[in-house]
């Protein structure tokens, strides 16, 4: 499906802009630059945040400041010149998304596409990015859904600060190679948080052994508790899929009436999916994405995946063990998009299961781009003279 502006898209995005500039926070209309406003501030990501003991993340971070206001001195561009730079491209991500689709979850179905033998399409490109946090603000207790104007604005929101990256701070800058994920097939969506059950929009509270585990699983000063996606064994990205940056997020299917084949960013991750009544591998194998099998329950492909690796861990969802049941749900609504849901059920981990939906724009263009990432990663060797460095200095009480 093609997302075209309409002029009366036109006329409710100059609303939009308007409301957003005089009453949403955070929210600064990219011809404002230059008058007095401000871009969002770029905040480093925090080590405290990753695990590391307060002491150590206090060191690591102690010098964070003055190392961006070098930088900002030598960079020959300024936040605010880069968002410039972009104006055009900025205002027309905001004025499709007024004119064109919303995801609603309580709207009714369109027509689809059907392969030869009568299975949903799912063969494709599709994007796993969002701007929906994973768990519902607080700000927004008691309220799962926004209203069509609202989810633009959180768009918008979302579209100037993922297009708002300090040009200063060590990084790669997706949006000079048109890997930003404003500058994608992503649509606003109704949604106020990924997570849909538990109602509340929140992962439900950890076991005293899940909690345990998640404490172990934090960054330390070892080799081996690096996580696998850190030391390019795996991508982090699933199952199941989570959200993620554009270049990250890509997804691509391949179906034959026996088996689909699922490949994601990073690390161009496969699985085959048999799609017949053979049962999961043996509780003694287990591979590192997980033993998985489907089956379609009407027009939705269901793929439930056990058997992880006991060494795997996610990143970015610390605490799950080797023994959680993921169940996966890949619905086709219409030509140009795909729901994904996934439910994680594990007594060791969660007190109650969980699950949460994303819905996935078809890629424009398609493809999948390489992810460089191997075992051998020399990265990895930096990162840990780094760490021990600061651990070092964390005993000492002192900086080196």
């Amino acid at each position: 499906m093609a997302y075209h502006t309409s002029c009366m898209g036109c006329r409710r995005f100059s609303q939009v802009v308007l409301l957003l500039s005089v009453g949403i926070a955070g929210w600064v209309p990219v011809n404002a630059i230059g008058q007095g406003s401000s871009v969002p501030e770029v905040v480093p990501s925090s080590s405290a945040a990753q695990g590391l003991p307060a002491a150590e993340a206090a060191l690591i971070n102690q010098r964070s400041q003055e190392t961006l206001e070098v930088a900002r001195e030598v960079s020959p561009h300024t936040n605010e010149s880069s968002l410039a730079y972009f104006e055009d491209q900025i205002n027309a991500a905001v004025v499709e998304a007024t004119g064109g689709r919303i995801w609603d979850p309580t709207a009714p179905r369109e027509p689809f596409p059907r392969t030869s033998w009568g299975h949903p399409d799912l063969r494709g490109y599709w994007l796993a990015v969002s701007y929906v946090p994973m768990e519902r603000p607080d700000e927004l207790a008691g309220k799962p859904l926004y209203t069509r104007e609202e989810a633009i604005e959180a768009f918008a929101r979302g579209v100037l600060g993922d297009a708002a990256v300090d040009p200063a701070t060590v990084h790669y800058d997706w949006k000079e190679w048109g890997m930003g994920s404003w500058q994608s097939s992503m649509i606003p969506n109704l949604r106020t948080s990924m997570i849909v059950d538990p109602p509340d929009g929140k992962r439900p509270a950890f076991t005293a052994e899940g909690l345990a585990r998640f404490e172990r699983q934090a960054r330390v000063t070892t080799v081996e508790s690096r996580s696998l996606f850190e030391r390019c064994i795996t991508g982090n990205q699933g199952p199941p899929r989570i959200p993620s940056i554009r270049n990250y997020g890509e997804t691509q299917i391949v179906q034959t009436p026996d088996y689909a084949v699922i490949i994601t960013q990073v690390n161009s991750e496969v699985r085959i999916v048999p799609l017949d009544d053979r049962p999961h591998s043996p509780d003694n194998v287990r591979p590192w994405l997980g033993s998985s099998r489907g089956y379609w329950e009407d027009d939705t492909l269901i793929v439930e995946t056990k058997n992880f690796h006991e060494d795997r861990w996610w990143t970015r969802n610390r605490g799950v063990g080797p023994n959680v049941h993921v169940t996966e749900r890949y619905t086709r609504i219409d030509d140009g998009l795909l729901l994904y849901e996934a439910t994680l059920d594990d007594p060791e981990t969660w007190e109650v299961p969980w699950n949460y939906e994303m819905a996935w724009p078809k890629m424009d263009p398609p493809g999948l781009f390489e992810f460089a990432c191997h075992e051998m990663n020399y990265g990895l060797i930096n990162v840990m003279r780094g760490v021990k460095t600061r651990a070092a200095e964390n005993e000492t009480g002192s900086p080196k």
